[in-house]
């Protein structure tokens, strides 16, 4: 049996609790504050890819035990980010979240375009975690540099410098590493034709590396279809190499149709 905690926030009041050491979440106690009917957003969270709402028997403030639905910190941050606000009637409360909605992005495109983001309030503990994660991933760059390519090197350790101090990195856009799946992704291939063509163009690329530079490509550690592996690193300076080996190998079989370009 766990216990809720009523904690004052803003002119409202959350409801949590813990289990295994993650704070848990009262999803009915927030629908009601903003105005949201609990079933249909319980519903719509456990239809979605990132997030659960978990059934527990709690002890409310009054002593009495109630089966709650409850979510974590993780999934209550994206839910509210995608709430719809038209849907609250409260002005002063869809101000708010709004309000959160916008810094939500704002991190979100910090996070994905330039290496990280950072909180304008975050207390000195937490910018301290930040400090040794980094600190951490710079001895690892350090460990693997004989591996990498120097430019490739450089433009991490800048986005890591960088993310440290909650600035934007200045690293030339050439300089920028330049992934397979992100330029098949620009030419207009779905995850389907990404995933069955990625291996071969990777091998062509290689290829056209070699024949250019006499030597194979650095390699890097990078996420390729949910798994951790070694793949090839190339920057924006190697853009021209895979513009040769799209031309020479898929601009015919992917040419869009007359129906796309109408579009």
């Amino acid at each position: 049996m766990t216990t809720l905690v009523e904690i004052p926030f803003k002119n409202t009041a959350l409801y949590v609790t813990s289990e295994d050491g993650k704070p848990l979440v009262s999803l009915r106690h927030m629908c009601e504050s903003i105005g949201l009917d609990v079933e249909s957003q319980r519903k719509r969270i456990n239809r979605s890819a990132w997030g659960r709402a978990v059934m527990m028997t709690a002890t409310g403030s009054d002593g009495k035990n109630y089966q709650m639905t409850m979510i974590d910190r993780r999934v209550m941050t994206i839910w509210l980010a995608t709430v719809e606000t038209s849907r609250i009637k409260d002005v002063e409360v869809r101000q708010r979240l709004e309000a959160f909605q916008n810094e939500a992005a704002d991190a979100l495109d910090s996070y994905f375009h330039e290496g990280g983001a950072i909180n304008p309030n975050a207390t000195a503990s937490q910018l301290d975690r930040i400090a040794l994660t980094v600190k951490a991933q710079g001895e690892a760059l350090q460990a693997l540099s004989p591996f990498l390519s120097p430019k490739f090197l450089e433009s991490k350790a800048k986005l890591l410098v960088a993310r440290a101090l909650g600035e934007e990195p200045e690293i030339d856009p050439l300089d920028l590493p330049l992934h397979a799946d992100d330029y098949l992704t620009s030419k207009g291939l779905k995850a389907s034709e990404i995933k069955s063509e990625r291996s071969m163009f990777g091998r062509r690329m290689a290829k056209a590396y070699r024949e250019l530079h006499g030597k194979a490509p650095k390699k890097a550690t990078n996420e390729v279809n949910g798994s951790i592996r070694k793949i090839n690193a190339y920057t924006n300076r190697d853009r021209g190499l895979f513009d040769q080996v799209w031309d020479d190998h898929y601009a015919e079989l992917f040419e869009p149709s007359l129906m796309d370009e109408l579009s």
